[in-house]
């Protein structure tokens, strides 16, 4: 984009050297400066962007104060003109370039200018507003509609007539027809800027308000919005049992794939529910979706950077990028977000001789508060802890494979090596799910990369694969009730552009049958005798060592796999009631459970005493460390750091003229 940008001002000469004589700033700043012994007469069109205009003739002093022809060509309005196919990537063409150059070249006929419709640049703001803003770019000032436009009462013209409007409209509407059947067809299948990607979910949103709600779960390091879009036909709310799930991508910066599915996903999905798909229409209107297609933007920049660097580098430069692979991978602290949470399956190891340990709702100990915790980190766990989520999938890329929990070996020495949780059933039952939708995964001769040797089918053990401490998926399953899987999704990291058509229509599948594993195993309600919600019963099954918890109105939701289970609920206070469930395999709707706890004189223990205590649950950061950390932390960025230019700002300010400043978008 940057090397289209800089031939094209090279090609045709566009330097600019005088500020506009036109104050963006100031209404009425924007009359012609006219000469009294040189009256304006029209003369003919020379703006060769300005050629498929609806007439031949202009007048100067324009409607900017340009006097000459030589004065358009050299201000910045005609550059941007030049160039603005290039910047919106071809959306709103030639539309914003038309409508410039009815301003930049009015229209004159018998010796008067005659202006362009108010109508007709309100109409192309409405549609071409968001290709501006996807760019960090203002609307331009000369296309203001109030100020360079009038009424159809004061006989104005319209400067884009006849772009679309011969075609009958019978052929528009099927047109129209053609492009709301394929919902993909809207989809961009290239990469998209952290701005392009939050312009896009709140896009959606407002077409689908009824179903779609965007909201913020924190910001990064550099400050990018960690935005999440979430689905449900009754989104904002927690609904009594239905189940939560959640889709992350991201997390390592230059592993790109994922973060594009579920921006497709979001879009997806969207369109499916207004087009009355009934699969669709029923999974949101069961299921709260939440997708976090970015969870480290500051990383993500960086790496696409590289990228743009490496694609025009010499073959010299081959050590350089080999070097240079990784760039992005961390946060803007050098932090890999998926070693930084707590490190929660050492604590599990250390307990498991003990006949009555669990592996559930373990507390974060304090001494991870005093280490490194990245912003980004902090807002996922406070966001995991905040709703009751059921289920859940991190996306990955480097590997063809979909791994699940444990990440952190049994090993003393943390070697490789096969480490179940209580629920690795479960886990290779969803993991297996995924898989075997997706179009290559579970296929043995498509597999690659390290997991290679290890992978069943396309799932594997994580810790069995490649051990390490620290990982979401572990803190998901261990410290709630959510029970995450990891999708790696193609061996090449950052794959060309090309590729993306190919993985979205690859994945689509997975990625619906996965949301519907959330409704796989049990749900249900556990009150006391008189009707009253019972928040944090515990619901436990014979056999497996991890309880998860009811919500706030005592609703709770156990995914199992197919098969007879004995399942018990308990509270302190209550006794301990027990029942026996039956899950055919062809079941995949939540069997309905409830549970009434009548009181007891007895508490029934949560935790063995003879065990350390590490506190409670909701001892959550207790020193405040993190706050500490990060306020020193943004000490070391100064103000101009964080007030980042847009990548196309150079191009307007090379050769050393006033700054165009109109072109900042005030964010």
């Amino acid at each position: 984009m940057g090397l289209i940008l800089l031939f094209l001002l090279q090609f045709f000469g566009l330097v600019f050297t005088s500020p506009p004589r036109c104050d963006p700033r100031v209404r009425g700043h924007c009359r012609p400066m006219v000469v009294e012994d040189k009256k304006p007469k029209c003369a003919d069109m020379l703006l060769s962007y300005c050629d498929e205009m609806p007439y031949s003739q202009t007048m100067f002093p324009n409607l900017l104060g340009h006097k000459t022809n030589h004065d358009a060509e050299s201000g910045v309005e005609y550059l941007l003109m030049s160039v603005v196919e290039s910047l919106l990537r071809g959306e709103c063409n030639p539309d914003i370039r038309m409508l410039g150059c009815s301003v930049v070249a009015p229209r004159c006929e018998s010796g008067k200018v005659l202006k362009p419709c108010r109508s007709t640049c309100e109409d192309a703001r409405k549609r071409c507003g968001h290709a501006f803003d996807q760019i960090r770019m203002a609307w331009p000032y000369f296309l203001d509609c109030d100020r360079f436009f009038v009424s159809d009462e004061e006989g104005c013209y319209n400067p884009l007539e006849g772009l679309r409007g011969d075609q009958p409209e019978a052929l528009n509407a099927s047109l129209e027809m053609a492009l709301s059947e394929d919902p993909s067809t809207r989809m961009q299948f290239s990469y998209q800027s952290n701005t392009q990607m939050i312009n896009v979910l709140k896009r959606t949103e407002e077409r689908c308000p009824d179903i779609a709600k965007t909201y913020s779960i924190g910001q990064s390091t550099e400050g990018r919005e960690l935005l999440v879009i979430e689905f449900s036909n009754n989104p904002g709310q927690h609904e009594l049992l239905e189940p939560e799930m959640k889709y992350v991508a991201n997390m390592h910066g230059n592993e790109v794939l994922g973060r594009q599915l579920l921006i497709y996903l979001a879009q997806y999905l969207c369109s499916e529910y207004l087009q009355g798909n009934e699969r669709i229409q029923a999974l949101i209107n069961s299921t709260r979706i939440h997708i976090l297609p970015s969870m480290n933007p500051d990383g993500y920049e960086a790496a696409v950077a590289e990228q743009q660097d490496s694609r025009y580098s010499d073959d010299d430069e081959v050590d350089r990028r080999a070097e240079n692979w990784n760039i992005g991978r961390n946060n803007a602290q050098n932090i890999d977000l998926n070693r930084n949470f707590p490190d929660l399956t050492s604590i599990v190891y250390n307990r498991r001789r003990n006949k009555r340990y669990h592996t559930d709702h373990i507390p974060i100990p304090d001494f991870y508060w005093f280490g490194k915790v990245a912003r980004e980190t902090y807002a996922v766990m406070k966001w995991i802890r905040s709703l009751p989520f059921v289920l859940s999938a991190s996306f990955h890329s480097g590997d063809l494979v979909v791994s699940y929990p444990y990440d952190l070996s049994k090993h003393p020495l943390e070697h490789n090596m096969l480490s179940p949780t209580p629920d690795d059933k479960l886990f290779k039952f969803i993991s297996k799910i995924y898989a075997t939708s997706h179009e290559r995964l579970s296929n043995e001769n498509a597999q690659c990369g390290s997991s290679r040797a290890h992978s069943k089918r396309g799932t594997v053990n994580g810790a069995e694969w490649a051990s390490f401490a620290g990982g979401m998926q572990d803190f998901n399953y261990l410290h709630t009730n959510c029970f995450e899987v990891t999708v790696s999704l193609s061996c090449d990291k950052f794959p060309p552009e090309e590729e993306l058509f190919n993985t979205w229509h690859e994945n689509a599948e997975a990625l619906i049958a996965f949301i519907e594993a959330a409704h796989r195993g049990i749900k249900g309600i556990v009150t006391d005798e008189e009707g009253n919600a019972i928040k944090g019963a515990r619901i436990s099954v014979r056999g497996i060592r991890h309880d998860i918890t009811t919500a706030e109105n005592g609703d709770y939701w156990r995914l199992l796999t197919p098969g007879i289970h004995i399942v018990a609920a308990y509270a302190p206070g209550f006794s301990r009631t027990v029942k026996k469930v039956h899950l055919p395999p062809n079941m995949h709707t939540a069997g309905r459970v409830d549970f009434i706890l009548l009181k007891s004189g007895a508490i029934t223990p949560d935790e063995d005493d003879s065990l350390p205590s590490m506190g409670s649950y909701d001892r959550f950061d207790p020193y405040n460390q993190y706050a500490r950390y990060s306020s020193r932390a943004d000490l070391t960025q100064t103000h101009e750091e964080r007030l980042e230019k847009p990548w196309w700002w150079s191009y307007f300010t090379m050769s050393g003229g006033p700054p165009p400043t109109w072109l900042l978008k005030q964010e």
